[in-house]
């Protein structure tokens, strides 16, 4: 449920396909995100589940899985 989700606003913001984004999916490796679609990214999530991802935590977001287990976590 988290993962469809956060898929989903990745692919919107991105411009990408939902189906190319993983749990495995490197941001910037795989999906072309650079910094600033990085904090675009942790701004759109933080709205939609209504958290706030401190700096040193979204410093550590590499993957669609540490956005996922990240929020899984906090919940």
């Amino acid at each position: 449920m988290v993962f469809e989700k956060v898929r989903a606003i990745i692919a919107e913001e991105l411009g990408i396909e939902e189906e190319e984004i993983t749990l495995e999916s490197d941001l910037a490796d795989d999906l072309g995100a650079d910094s600033l679609d990085a904090v675009e990214l942790i701004m759109e999530i933080e709205q939609e589940f209504d958290v706030e991802i401190d700096d040193s935590a979204a410093q550590n977001i590499k993957t669609v899985k540490d956005i996922v287990d990240y929020l899984e976590n906090i919940a």
